[in-house]
């Protein structure tokens, strides 16, 4: 497999521990992981394949980390890069937005040239819309820490499952 990072904040909570859910279940291949908080053009030069957090903040917004380095993300060429994405919104008391954060960076990923893996069922969740999802998949994992937060482990492992075979 190719160089791998996953990038998240390691000052949040949630996403921290499902980030290393995510390390853990990639073993022995090993990915490593890179601050989101320090984020630089560097990061995105010395790896082929990402795998990145991006959990919905208030209304359906990016966190501010990632809002700061958009400026520099949208400058770059992409077009040899992979991502997957993660993140955690809440269902119940935000479900006009759900895991809207994943869309909103999967579309600027997109445009920056980059190549989006790691698509999941919209199965199983309950909402009325959100950026993340297309046709019946969202476009990356979707995760509820408040309200299924015992479904975590299992989506996890079947991402990464399926991040192994679509990472070349």
């Amino acid at each position: 497999m190719s160089k791998t990072a996953i990038i998240y904040s390691y000052n949040t909570q949630k996403s921290k521990k499902v980030a290393e859910k995510v390390i853990a279940a990639f073993g022995e291949t090993g990915i490593e992981a890179v601050n989101a908080e320090e984020l630089s053009k560097e990061v995105f030069e010395n790896y082929d394949n990402f795998i990145v957090s991006a959990p919905t903040w208030f209304d359906g917004e990016l966190p501010n980390y990632w809002d700061e380095f958009l400026p520099d993300l949208e400058e770059m060429d992409l077009s040899k890069k992979t991502f997957a994405i993660f993140g955690l919104g809440d269902q119940k008391g935000y479900p006009e937005n759900y895991c809207d954060a994943i869309g909103l960076l999967a579309e600027i990923l997109e445009e920056c040239g980059a190549k989006l893996v790691g698509q999941t069922s919209v199965e199983g969740y309950t909402f009325e819309s959100s950026k993340a999802k297309r046709g019946d998949v969202f476009v990356g994992l979707a995760l509820d820490q408040e309200n299924q937060p015992r479904l975590t482990k299992d989506r996890v492992t079947n991402w990464v499952e399926q991040l192994k075979k679509e990472f070349l």
